[in-house]
């Protein structure tokens, strides 16, 4: 019984992954035939499936494959003739490195081959299995599939969902990049000073509270506050952003942080380590770390 009959000419290839559905059913004990054939310009594939053992469940599942592979050309195909453009035309002030770099990253997320550490990958994700949808909603109204066809005349449709997507890459690209520039702004303001303190230790408690002391054990927090009043910054600044206006006013030659593991803040500690780099190190536990901890 045929269920599936993809027809495609030399631009695309794509036979290999379609060749191992058949190994990955296989394994599910779901048997299929695939015959490829040519007419003229035309490259033809038909999936096949033995009349005895078809069922809804096998062309749902050899549906949602095929529309995940599909989904890549599709993805390819945008990024070949239209992915260029849109970035070119709607965000105008990348420079050309920086087209190439972000195209790169959306590459990554489009395929499903960028990690958690995308802040909006859910969204993104969500967006892709629209498309995916999509696409398998096509191929389960129709058991023959002209795959150039498809994109020419479906790309429209398909199109918002991707440039949602490279809009949410975009946003989070500008957001690294201003935080980038930020921690360079501070590394420079710390280099250009001398240092006012030999060394700073940075206790954070089980809660995520935070002292800060000296090297002889002195809390030096009001000091910090101090410093802020006289620079006219505002003092209901966050606990993260006063500790870190102190350490770059007084350019410890020592950073230590005590509890890193309690602190709820990573974006903080990140940005301690980006600014100080080698005069950051950690307590695995010391008298300082087990003393009574002023909370803020």
């Amino acid at each position: 019984m045929l269920v599936l009959k993809l027809v495609y000419n030399d631009d695309l290839d794509f036979v290999g992954e379609i060749q191992e559905l058949r190994t990955i059913l296989r394994k599910k004990d779901i048997k299929i035939g695939i015959v490829e054939s040519v007419e003229l310009d035309n490259h033809i594939v038909k999936i096949l499936c033995d009349d005895d053992s078809y069922n809804e469940r096998i062309k749902d599942i050899i549906n949602l494959y095929i529309s995940n592979v599909l989904y890549k050309i599709v993805i390819e195909q945008y990024k070949e003739k239209e992915m260029f453009d849109f970035l070119t035309e709607n965000y105008f002030f990348l420079k050309q490195e920086e087209v190439i770099e972000v195209e790169e990253e959306i590459m990554q997320i489009l395929l499903g081959k960028e990690s958690l550490k995308f802040d909006n990958l859910v969204y993104c994700m969500n967006k892709m299995n629209n498309v995916i949808e999509k696409i398998k909603g096509c191929l389960e109204e129709n058991s023959e599939i002209n795959i150039n066809g498809f994109i020419r005349f479906r790309m429209k449709e398909l199109r918002e969902d991707i440039e949602n997507i490279i809009d949410k890459v975009i946003e989070s690209y500008m957001v690294e990049k201003e935080y980038r520039e930020f921690v360079k702004l501070l590394k420079y303001f710390v280099d250009i000073q001398e240092s006012k303190i030999d060394e700073v230790n940075i206790l954070i408690d089980e809660i995520g509270n935070y002292s800060i002391k000296d090297k002889n054990k002195e809390d030096i927090f009001n000091e910090f506050m101090k410093e802020l009043m006289e620079c006219r910054i505002d003092t209901d600044a966050k606990m993260e952003d006063i500790i870190i206006s102190g350490l770059i006013t007084n350019a410890p030659k020592k950073v230590i942080i005590h509890g890193k593991k309690n602190c709820l803040n990573k974006e903080f500690i990140d940005t301690i380590e980006n600014v100080f780099e080698d005069k950051v190190s950690y307590c695995k536990g010391c008298s300082l770390c087990i003393e009574k901890q002023v909370k803020f």
